[in-house]
């Protein structure tokens, strides 16, 4: 499912050194050749296969979607068979460390980490912290809503426990994180990252109602997306008009 209207296709994407290919069966193959995620198959992927199998979803060919909320600190994973639409919870890992405060990220420095919709853009297998999967931070409303010239980037899912603007998960669990999404994006798969400020539910809603009216503002264009994602377990197509602002089609 395509999320945003324009979507640059990249064949080569150049990170840290590192040169992968998102477009070809090889990519995980070239992943493997680091220590690493060698290592992280050898402890976890026996498990995730079987844990794959208890969802009824084929190890083969899944689809990965991520939701992040910074308020529980929590990242949801969910799956799903690439002929069907509908996602199911797959694990959750708890976030360990925060960084800013609730709110979008608007410029390089702030500490903040972001909020919206964007994808898992790169894969670090030599991470300083572990393994680390890049957030495609900043994306067109980001850009367009930033207060300085230099929006910042760098949005780490990472390992270790220390993060200013990253989310940290510890090394387990990155481990377990990042072979599951080498997998997804092996068969050529997109995997949509959602970070949202906390669950748009009801024990929240005092939080919404009661924030400043920029940020209610920006908070109720997440809204529909994750209220969506709530109702059908399915995802919406992200607009972003001219001013940056948010909006969802659905089929």
């Amino acid at each position: 499912m395509i999320r945003f209207k324009k979507i640059i296709k990249t064949c080569l994407l150049v990170y840290s050194g590192f040169l992968f290919s998102f477009q070809t069966s090889s990519f995980k193959s070239q992943q493997l050749k680091n220590s690493r995620v060698k290592t992280a198959y050898e402890k976890h992927w026996t498990g995730l296969k079987t844990l794959l199998d208890s969802k009824k979803i084929d190890n083969n060919g899944f689809e990965l979607y991520l939701r992040v909320f910074k308020l529980e600190g929590l990242i949801e994973v969910w799956a799903k068979n690439k002929n069907e639409k509908k996602y199911l919870l797959l694990k959750s890992f708890p976030i360990c460390a925060k960084s800013g405060e609730l709110g979008p990220k608007r410029k390089q420095g702030d500490g903040q980490v972001p909020e919206g919709f964007y994808e898992i853009a790169a894969f670090q297998p030599q991470s300083n912290y572990h393994l680390a999967l890049k957030v495609g931070y900043p994306n067109k409303s980001d850009r367009l809503k930033a207060t300085s010239t230099d929006p910042g980037g760098d949005i780490m899912i990472h390992g270790n426990c220390v993060t200013i603007g990253c989310i940290p998960i510890q090394d387990e669990p990155i481990e377990e994180l990042y072979i599951l999404c080498v997998e997804a994006k092996n068969k050529g798969s997109n995997i949509y990252t959602d970070i949202y400020p906390f669950k748009f539910n009801e024990k929240n809603q005092e939080l919404l109602s009661n924030s400043k009216n920029e940020l209610k503002l920006f908070w109720n264009t997440l809204k529909p997306a994750y209220d969506y994602f709530e109702t059908t377990k399915s995802l919406s197509k992200i607009n972003t008009d001219s001013q940056g602002n948010y909006s969802i089609k659905t089929d």
